[in-house]
């Protein structure tokens, strides 16, 4: 299958492009549609045997409402959201084709996806199987296959979780008050890389990240967890209780 054409829907940018010059450079003829450039959808999914959507995760349910039910029996519809249940149930319904998710954990700032992960959630595939696995994996890939819920449990943290308490530390030191010239003389190699992961976020898309944390139907139960422990070292702080402290940060 290594003559298919691909189509990537938002392959004019960010993750989509990436994948776009990633397939060409493998062999694959590859179609891309932008906003207000590129490929006709309809054309698209008569001209490509696989089609990726790779949008902001606020607009996949409708691209995948308009797309879906243009492909034919025998193609492959793919998506590359952070997200798994919604888009995959989703595709499931407005199409006939063959489905799969797929998340590749990185972004576009990598030149290469050797060594990295893709998480691939076969839904409905039969003829496309394995064929995502194994391109991904030829080029150095650990491709791992999932269930749309064991996706989207495990992104509440690794995504979730993780980005919203590099927020949460961005805010409080904005909100501090201190002189941040002056701080970057008090900072240690530690607290500066640190720094660094919050400033990227806070500069980065931040739509992309509220979409993250807002969508994802797991990331309720880790935020109950997350406000524990905040309450439970507030009261050790308060009762000045170092034991029942240490014994919160050492219990497994």
């Amino acid at each position: 299958m290594n003559d298919c054409n691909i189509g990537i829907i938002g392959g004019s940018g960010g993750i989509g492009r990436w994948f776009a010059d990633f397939f060409a450079d493998a062999g694959f003829t590859v179609h891309v549609s932008g906003r207000s450039s590129g490929m006709d959808v309809k054309e698209m999914t008569a001209t490509c045997s696989v089609v990726i959507i790779s949008v902001p995760i606020g607009a996949t349910v409708e691209v995948i409402r308009t797309v879906g039910p243009m492909m034919p029996r025998d193609s492959l519809l793919m998506d590359f959201t952070s997200l798994k249940g919604e888009p995959v149930a989703c595709m499931l319904e407005a199409s006939r084709s063959e489905v799969m998710g797929c998340h590749p954990l990185f972004g576009p700032d990598v030149s290469s996806m050797n060594g990295l992960n893709i998480i691939l959630c076969p839904a409905r595939a039969d003829k496309w199987r394995h064929w995502a696995a194994d391109v991904f994996s030829s080029a150095g890939a650990v491709v791992t296959e999932s269930t749309t819920e064991e996706h989207d449990e495990f992104m509440a943290i690794v995504q979730g979780l993780n980005h919203f308490n590099s927020i949460m530390m961005g805010l409080a030191v904005r909100d501090s008050g201190l002189d941040g010239s002056v701080l970057q003389r008090f900072t240690t190699p530690l607290f500066s890389a640190k720094m660094a992961i919050v400033e990227k976020i806070l500069t980065g898309n931040m739509r992309l990240y509220t979409d993250i944390i807002i969508h994802n139907p797991h990331f309720g139960s880790m935020l109950t967890l997350y406000e524990r422990n905040v309450t439970a070292v507030r009261e050790c702080i308060e009762n000045h209780d170092t034991e029942r402290l240490t014994k919160l940060f050492e219990k497994k």
